[in-house]
Protein backbone atom coordinates (compact mmCIF):
# COMPACT_ATOMS: atom_id res chain seq x y z
CA UNK A 1 0.00 0.00 0.00
CA UNK A 2 2.67 2.38 0.59
CA UNK A 3 4.38 1.18 -2.46
CA UNK A 4 0.93 2.41 -4.52
CA UNK A 5 0.89 5.65 -2.73
CA UNK A 6 4.49 5.91 -3.24
CA UNK A 7 4.11 5.95 -7.04
CA UNK A 8 0.78 8.15 -6.99
CA UNK A 9 3.30 11.04 -5.11
CA UNK A 10 5.69 10.89 -7.93
CA UNK A 11 2.80 10.81 -10.69
CA UNK A 12 1.48 13.94 -9.39
CA UNK A 13 5.16 15.16 -8.93
CA UNK A 14 5.77 14.75 -12.29
CA UNK A 15 2.23 16.25 -13.43
CA UNK A 16 2.87 19.38 -11.50
CA UNK A 17 6.57 19.82 -12.88
CA UNK A 18 4.97 19.44 -16.50
CA UNK A 19 2.53 21.85 -16.57
CA UNK A 20 4.43 24.39 -14.57
CA UNK A 21 6.35 24.72 -18.28
CA UNK A 22 4.18 26.01 -20.53
CA UNK A 23 6.05 25.49 -23.70
CA UNK A 24 7.13 21.97 -22.62
CA UNK A 25 3.13 21.12 -21.61
CA UNK A 26 2.30 22.56 -25.25
CA UNK A 27 4.95 20.71 -26.81
CA UNK A 28 3.56 17.36 -25.39
CA UNK A 29 0.36 18.12 -26.23
CA UNK A 30 1.34 18.96 -30.34
CA UNK A 31 3.16 15.56 -29.86
CA UNK A 32 0.44 13.42 -28.83
CA UNK A 33 -1.60 14.97 -31.20
CA UNK A 34 0.55 14.48 -34.28
CA UNK A 35 1.08 10.86 -33.23
CA UNK A 36 -2.56 10.08 -33.25
CA UNK A 37 -3.94 11.51 -36.28
CA UNK A 38 -0.78 10.17 -38.80
CA UNK A 39 -1.22 6.89 -37.37
CA UNK A 40 -4.96 6.71 -38.03
CA UNK A 41 -4.49 8.36 -41.30
CA UNK A 42 -1.67 6.19 -42.89
CA UNK A 43 -3.91 4.14 -45.07
CA UNK A 44 -5.73 6.75 -46.32
CA UNK A 45 -2.13 8.68 -47.34
CA UNK A 46 -0.94 5.22 -49.05
CA UNK A 47 -4.26 4.04 -51.21
CA UNK A 48 -6.33 6.46 -51.07
CA UNK A 49 -4.69 9.81 -51.28
CA UNK A 50 -7.13 11.92 -54.34
CA UNK A 51 -10.37 11.32 -52.11
CA UNK A 52 -8.86 11.69 -48.83
CA UNK A 53 -7.20 15.23 -49.62
CA UNK A 54 -10.75 16.48 -50.92
CA UNK A 55 -11.56 14.94 -47.50
CA UNK A 56 -9.40 17.02 -45.91
CA UNK A 57 -10.12 20.32 -47.53
CA UNK A 58 -13.62 19.65 -46.80
CA UNK A 59 -12.80 19.51 -43.01
CA UNK A 60 -10.18 22.26 -43.00
CA UNK A 61 -13.26 24.74 -41.92
CA UNK A 62 -13.41 22.92 -38.77
CA UNK A 63 -9.84 23.42 -37.58
CA UNK A 64 -10.82 26.89 -37.28
CA UNK A 65 -12.68 25.33 -33.94
CA UNK A 66 -9.55 22.83 -33.59
CA UNK A 67 -7.45 25.69 -33.23
CA UNK A 68 -9.85 27.73 -30.67
CA UNK A 69 -10.59 25.00 -28.42
CA UNK A 70 -6.97 23.68 -28.27
CA UNK A 71 -5.50 26.99 -27.50
CA UNK A 72 -7.94 27.52 -24.49
CA UNK A 73 -6.74 24.39 -23.42
CA UNK A 74 -3.16 25.50 -23.41
CA UNK A 75 -4.56 28.83 -22.51
CA UNK A 76 -6.05 27.06 -19.13
CA UNK A 77 -3.10 24.75 -18.73
CA UNK A 78 -0.74 28.07 -18.91
CA UNK A 79 -2.73 30.15 -16.01
CA UNK A 80 -3.01 26.91 -13.96
CA UNK A 81 0.83 26.32 -13.83
CA UNK A 82 1.57 29.96 -13.45
CA UNK A 83 -0.73 29.69 -10.26
CA UNK A 84 0.93 26.81 -8.88
CA UNK A 85 4.07 28.29 -9.71
CA UNK A 86 3.07 31.57 -8.18
CA UNK A 87 1.84 29.56 -4.35
CA UNK A 88 5.43 28.06 -4.58
CA UNK A 89 7.25 31.20 -4.49
CA UNK A 90 4.63 32.42 -1.88
CA UNK A 91 5.67 29.30 0.47
CA UNK A 92 9.55 29.43 -0.55
CA UNK A 93 9.25 32.71 0.37
CA UNK A 94 7.99 32.22 3.62
CA UNK A 95 10.47 29.73 4.02
CA UNK A 96 12.96 32.26 3.56
CA UNK A 97 11.92 34.86 6.23
CA UNK A 98 11.81 31.65 8.76
CA UNK A 99 14.04 32.89 12.33
CA UNK A 100 14.34 36.22 10.54
CA UNK A 101 13.31 38.35 13.52
CA UNK A 102 12.99 41.97 12.19
CA UNK A 103 10.02 44.10 11.03
CA UNK A 104 10.36 43.26 7.35
CA UNK A 105 10.04 39.51 7.61
CA UNK A 106 6.97 39.57 9.70
CA UNK A 107 5.43 41.97 7.02
CA UNK A 108 6.32 40.32 4.26
CA UNK A 109 5.48 36.61 5.53
CA UNK A 110 1.82 37.97 6.50
CA UNK A 111 1.42 39.42 2.93
CA UNK A 112 2.61 36.18 1.94
CA UNK A 113 0.00 34.16 4.07
CA UNK A 114 -2.94 36.57 2.41
CA UNK A 115 -1.66 35.92 -0.81
CA UNK A 116 -1.95 32.14 -0.51
CA UNK A 117 -5.69 32.27 0.83
CA UNK A 118 -6.67 33.86 -2.11
CA UNK A 119 -5.84 31.22 -3.76
CA UNK A 120 -7.41 29.44 -1.61
CA UNK A 121 -4.33 27.60 0.68
CA UNK A 122 -4.41 27.56 3.89
CA UNK A 123 -2.93 24.23 5.66
CA UNK A 124 0.75 26.86 5.94
CA UNK A 125 4.03 26.23 7.67
CA UNK A 126 4.46 28.83 9.75
CA UNK A 127 6.69 27.27 12.61
CA UNK A 128 9.43 29.60 14.35
CA UNK A 129 7.70 32.56 12.40
CA UNK A 130 8.08 36.15 13.70
CA UNK A 131 4.55 37.87 13.48
CA UNK A 132 4.56 40.48 16.36
CA UNK A 133 2.67 43.87 15.76
CA UNK A 134 0.52 42.56 12.67
CA UNK A 135 -2.82 42.19 10.90
CA UNK A 136 -3.82 38.89 10.83
CA UNK A 137 -7.77 39.96 10.98
CA UNK A 138 -9.77 37.53 9.10
CA UNK A 139 -7.10 35.58 7.99
CA UNK A 140 -7.32 31.49 7.32
CA UNK A 141 -5.30 29.26 9.08
CA UNK A 142 -7.12 26.37 10.24
CA UNK A 143 -4.49 23.00 10.21
CA UNK A 144 -1.80 25.03 9.79
CA UNK A 145 1.55 24.52 11.59
CA UNK A 146 2.24 27.48 13.58
CA UNK A 147 3.87 25.96 16.94
CA UNK A 148 6.69 27.89 17.98
CA UNK A 149 5.71 31.45 16.36
CA UNK A 150 5.96 34.76 18.05
CA UNK A 151 2.50 36.13 17.15
CA UNK A 152 2.44 38.37 19.82
CA UNK A 153 0.88 42.16 19.96
CA UNK A 154 -1.14 40.78 17.05
CA UNK A 155 -4.61 41.49 15.62
CA UNK A 156 -6.75 38.36 14.55
CA UNK A 157 -10.12 39.38 14.92
CA UNK A 158 -12.59 36.50 13.52
CA UNK A 159 -9.29 34.83 12.28
CA UNK A 160 -9.95 30.96 11.44
CA UNK A 161 -7.16 28.80 13.50
CA UNK A 162 -10.04 25.47 13.62
CA UNK A 163 -6.99 22.34 14.66
CA UNK A 164 -4.17 24.32 13.95
CA UNK A 165 -0.42 23.53 15.41
CA UNK A 166 -0.42 26.34 18.52
CA UNK A 167 2.22 24.00 20.67
CA UNK A 168 4.60 26.93 22.31
CA UNK A 169 3.21 29.98 20.32
CA UNK A 170 3.39 33.12 21.64
CA UNK A 171 0.30 35.21 21.30
CA UNK A 172 0.90 37.61 24.32
CA UNK A 173 -1.25 41.11 24.26
CA UNK A 174 -2.61 39.56 21.02
CA UNK A 175 -6.35 40.34 20.57
CA UNK A 176 -7.99 37.36 19.12
CA UNK A 177 -11.88 38.48 19.71
CA UNK A 178 -14.22 36.00 17.77
CA UNK A 179 -11.28 33.49 16.58
CA UNK A 180 -12.11 30.23 16.04
CA UNK A 181 -9.20 27.92 17.83
CA UNK A 182 -11.93 25.35 17.82
CA UNK A 183 -9.96 21.70 18.09
CA UNK A 184 -6.47 23.57 18.16
CA UNK A 185 -3.87 21.77 19.59
CA UNK A 186 -1.98 24.64 21.91
CA UNK A 187 -0.54 23.24 24.80
CA UNK A 188 2.12 25.42 26.15
CA UNK A 189 0.55 28.12 24.50
CA UNK A 190 1.29 31.75 25.41
CA UNK A 191 -2.08 34.15 25.70
CA UNK A 192 -1.04 36.74 28.61
CA UNK A 193 -2.76 39.77 28.37
CA UNK A 194 -4.70 38.39 24.99
CA UNK A 195 -8.60 39.24 24.47
CA UNK A 196 -10.04 36.48 23.73
CA UNK A 197 -13.54 37.98 23.88
CA UNK A 198 -16.29 35.91 22.30
CA UNK A 199 -13.19 33.28 21.08
CA UNK A 200 -14.49 29.63 20.52
CA UNK A 201 -11.66 27.00 21.94
CA UNK A 202 -14.11 24.11 21.94
CA UNK A 203 -12.22 21.33 22.03
CA UNK A 204 -8.82 22.75 21.92
CA UNK A 205 -5.80 21.44 24.17
CA UNK A 206 -4.91 24.17 26.04
CA UNK A 207 -2.60 22.04 28.55
CA UNK A 208 -0.43 24.14 30.41
CA UNK A 209 -1.47 27.11 28.82
CA UNK A 210 -1.37 30.63 29.97
CA UNK A 211 -3.93 33.31 30.37
CA UNK A 212 -2.34 35.10 32.68
CA UNK A 213 -4.78 38.48 32.77
CA UNK A 214 -6.24 37.56 29.70
CA UNK A 215 -10.29 38.27 29.05
CA UNK A 216 -11.90 35.91 28.03
CA UNK A 217 -15.46 37.08 28.39
CA UNK A 218 -18.47 35.26 26.43
CA UNK A 219 -15.42 32.58 25.58
CA UNK A 220 -16.36 28.85 24.40
CA UNK A 221 -13.90 26.81 26.12
CA UNK A 222 -16.73 23.36 26.41
CA UNK A 223 -14.80 20.46 25.99
CA UNK A 224 -11.50 21.54 26.37
CA UNK A 225 -8.23 19.60 28.11
CA UNK A 226 -7.12 22.56 30.76
CA UNK A 227 -4.79 20.35 32.75
CA UNK A 228 -2.00 22.90 34.53
CA UNK A 229 -3.26 25.91 32.61
CA UNK A 230 -3.00 29.18 34.50
CA UNK A 231 -6.20 31.55 34.54
CA UNK A 232 -4.29 34.18 37.07
CA UNK A 233 -5.98 36.96 37.21
CA UNK A 234 -8.06 36.13 33.91
CA UNK A 235 -11.29 37.42 33.44
CA UNK A 236 -13.95 34.18 32.66
CA UNK A 237 -17.34 36.91 32.84
CA UNK A 238 -19.78 34.79 31.00
CA UNK A 239 -17.53 32.32 29.72
CA UNK A 240 -18.42 28.76 28.49
CA UNK A 241 -16.60 25.99 30.80
CA UNK A 242 -19.22 22.83 30.71
CA UNK A 243 -17.08 19.69 29.75
CA UNK A 244 -13.86 21.01 30.91
CA UNK A 245 -11.21 18.59 31.40
CA UNK A 246 -8.54 18.62 33.74
CA UNK A 247 -9.88 22.10 34.95
CA UNK A 248 -9.68 22.21 39.27
CA UNK A 249 -10.89 25.05 41.79
CA UNK A 250 -7.86 25.69 42.20
CA UNK A 251 -6.97 27.06 38.63
CA UNK A 252 -9.88 29.31 39.61
CA UNK A 253 -9.05 30.74 42.72
CA UNK A 254 -6.85 33.56 41.36
CA UNK A 255 -8.83 34.60 38.03
CA UNK A 256 -10.39 38.18 38.18
CA UNK A 257 -14.42 36.91 37.57
CA UNK A 258 -16.27 33.92 37.34
CA UNK A 259 -19.74 36.27 37.41
CA UNK A 260 -22.07 34.03 34.88
CA UNK A 261 -19.59 31.59 34.09
CA UNK A 262 -21.21 28.05 33.15
CA UNK A 263 -19.68 25.03 34.59
CA UNK A 264 -20.55 20.84 35.03
CA UNK A 265 -22.88 20.46 38.39
CA UNK A 266 -19.65 19.21 40.25
CA UNK A 267 -17.15 21.84 39.31
CA UNK A 268 -19.98 24.71 40.04
CA UNK A 269 -20.80 23.05 43.27
CA UNK A 270 -17.19 23.56 43.92
CA UNK A 271 -16.86 27.06 43.12
CA UNK A 272 -19.79 27.99 44.94
CA UNK A 273 -18.67 26.55 47.96
CA UNK A 274 -15.00 27.32 48.11
CA UNK A 275 -14.92 30.85 45.66
CA UNK A 276 -18.20 32.39 45.99
CA UNK A 277 -17.11 35.50 45.78
CA UNK A 278 -15.84 35.26 42.12
CA UNK A 279 -19.44 33.60 41.38
CA UNK A 280 -21.08 36.57 42.55
CA UNK A 281 -18.57 39.01 41.53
Amino acid sequence: MSYLKMQNKRLHELFDSIIEKPLLTSTLVLIVVTIVVLSLSASYYINEFDTFIQQVLAEAHGMIFDIAVIGILIFWLNQNGEIRQRIRTYKDEIDDFRLWESEEAAFRTVGNIKRLNRHKIHEINLVNCHLPRTNLNHVHLGGSNMNSANISQSVLIESNLENARLNQTNFENSTLNQANLQGAYASGANFKDAFLIKANLENAFLIKANFNNAFLMEANLQNCYLMGADFENASLYKADLRGAKGLTVEQLSQVKTLYLARFDDEILEQIKTNLPELVGT
